[in-house]
């Protein structure tokens, strides 16, 4: 009702309670030339600011997996579960992050109940990548322990973000295993050579500023320049489609499930 009234929308993620909602708002951004931008907050922090910087830069290389982990003694919600509730944090730094954005080949998601409440608070997220990697989300309303931490591999690099540790959120470390082919048929495996690669650990240095301004910062530029916000509405459908993915893949006892085909990227003309 807001972009059909001819204002500028900035949602909470999730951007809406269905793919066929999200789609709407975008398609009516579009359509009335206005700014829709979803609240990744976590994508305007100084961390995963940087993280984007050195995946974009190839201090990584080649993303072969990731691990996130986000749980808890948290409050069980009354309407959503434990993936609707926590995992569009991690969803959404995913996508920031990730050349090219989120677009995993599959879902597959497996929640528990443990307490009865009649929705999941355990969960976890399996999401094939394009080119074969890997990324995997664990969310948790029960554990009495709180962990924030990511883990990203690269072919280069590994990455791991602690973000409970305030004097060194970010660790890069020069380890990994190589594959040496012996052969140059690449079919060949069995010819292939492992080597183990132990290098140094660097902490790269953060600035210090508040996530919160920065986005609301966003949206104000985007507004005034007529232009498409860094977490657009396209972002926070692709978000959603996850989502709603995860609750079919649930229905179907974590079987692989296809993730709903993207509306093009939100684009300003002015």
């Amino acid at each position: 009702r807001a972009l059909r009234a001819g204002k500028h929308v900035l949602v909470e993620k999730p951007l809406a309670d269905d793919v066929e909602s999200g789609r709407s708002m975008v398609e009516a951004a579009r359509a009335n030339d206005l700014v829709l931008m979803a609240d990744h907050t976590y994508c305007y922090t100084p961390v995963v600011q940087k993280i984007r910087e050195l995946i974009e830069d190839g201090s990584l290389g080649e993303i072969l997996f990731v691990d996130s982990v986000r749980i808890n003694l948290g409050l069980v919600q009354p309407d959503v579960d434990v993936f609707w509730d926590l995992a569009p944090h991690d969803l959404s730094i995913l996508d920031f992050i990730l050349p090219g954005g989120l677009r995993p080949t599959g879902v597959a998601a497996h929640g528990a109940d443990p307490l009865r409440a009649g929705k999941s608070c355990v969960g976890y997220l399996t999401l094939p990548l394009e080119g074969g990697a890997m990324a995997h989300v664990h969310v948790n309303w029960l554990s009495p322990t709180k962990i924030r931490q990511m883990v990203i591999g690269g072919s280069r690099r590994t990455l791991v973000w602690d973000d409970l540790n305030p004097q060194q959120r970010l660790s890069v470390f020069d380890r990994g295993v190589d594959l040496v082919q012996q052969s140059v048929d690449i079919a060949d495996r069995a010819a292939a050579t492992i080597s183990y690669r132990l290098g140094d650990t660097w902490a790269p240095a953060l600035p210090e500023y508040e996530a919160l301004s920065r986005m609301v910062g966003e949206f104000a530029e985007a507004i005034r320049q007529g232009r498409t916000p860094r977490t657009d509405g396209a972002a926070g459908l692709r978000v959603l489609s996850v989502l709603e993915a995860a609750q079919t893949s649930l229905r179907a006892r974590g079987a692989l499930v296809e993730v709903a085909a993207e509306t093009p990227t939100l684009e300003l003309i002015r």
